[in-house]
């Protein structure tokens, strides 16, 4: 367990507050997890966002009339911190009695408060349900690898050593599966995702990008470190000349946390999958 998150609200009971209350944020930094992986902030070999989705975001108008929005938050994925989720979604249900004068004022105080949470700048969006349901559900792109006929019966840690690739064969080709697994590190909760990996490298072999995926299936970690660990993993293989890793999880409490990381500078599009 990141010794942080032990101190945090995460698999503890909780009183709900439903007034404007920034200090139910809890940040944890990610310099421990970055030094598991051999890395720094100032030795990132990848750039990235963490987008996080809230489909139960509410507050009161001047009137007293309650207004529903979905919210998108844009968190950098060298920020000191992340935020922990519980905690995210304690200070999202505080804004649930409280009246904002129009949506700017909303938005602006969201970006002050998970800006000063995360220590860089955090972009925000709200959408009506409207624009939600305009941009609809995407799917996840490339090729599907979920099918292939592997046998697995590795399930407890990442084992990078079952990954392969050719490297006489240059290619460049998106993949994605619907099969990572892996577990809260503080409550053991399971945590779903649907996993792409987009790269020009040394042909990867899928199958074994398959049981390599799997071999998440009961270790405990954060999304972001997950994703971290597998680009790194797929980094050290190919030698690729570009890389992107990316995964979009499936909703808990209300929140999905979608890690993106990539070799060079993305602009990615936030786009629901259909377990989402």
């Amino acid at each position: 367990m990141h010794p942080a998150a032990e101190n945090s609200p995460l698999g503890k009971a909780s009183e709900y507050i439903d007034t404007y209350t920034p200090s139910l944020l809890f940040p944890i930094p990610r310099a421990a997890k970055w030094a598991e992986l051999g890395l720094s902030a100032e030795t990132l070999p990848y750039r990235g966002m963490d987008f996080w989705n809230c489909f139960e975001l509410s507050w009161l108008l001047p009137s007293g009339k309650p207004v529903v929005a979905i919210g998108e938050f844009a968190i950098p994925a060298d920020s000191p911190n992340i935020i922990e989720s519980k905690s995210f979604k304690l200070y999202l249900n505080s804004l649930n009695q409280t009246m904002f004068g129009d949506r700017a004022e909303l938005l602006a105080l969201l970006e002050k408060d998970l800006s000063a949470a995360a220590g860089k700048p955090v972009g925000v969006r709200l959408r009506s349900l409207a624009e939600a349901t305009a941009e609809g559900v995407t799917s996840a792109p490339g090729i599907c690898i979920d099918e292939l006929d592997v046998a697995i019966s590795n399930y407890a840690a990442p084992a990078p050593e079952l990954l392969r690739c050719d490297s006489a064969r240059v290619i460049e080709e998106s993949l994605h599966s619907h099969l990572l697994k892996s577990n809260c590190p503080v409550t053991g909760q399971p945590d779903w995702g649907t996993l792409v990996v987009q790269y020009r490298g040394a042909a990867l072999d899928h199958a074994s990008l398959l049981a390599y995926l799997v071999s998440f299936r009961q270790h405990a970690d954060f999304h972001e470190q997950c994703v971290e660990r597998i680009f790194l993993d797929l980094q050290r293989l190919l030698e690729p000349e570009h890389l992107t890793v990316y995964a979009r999880y499936v909703r808990r409490g209300g929140l999905d946390i979608n890690p993106y990381r990539s070799s060079g500078a993305i602009t990615p599009d936030n786009c629901r999958l259909v377990r989402q």
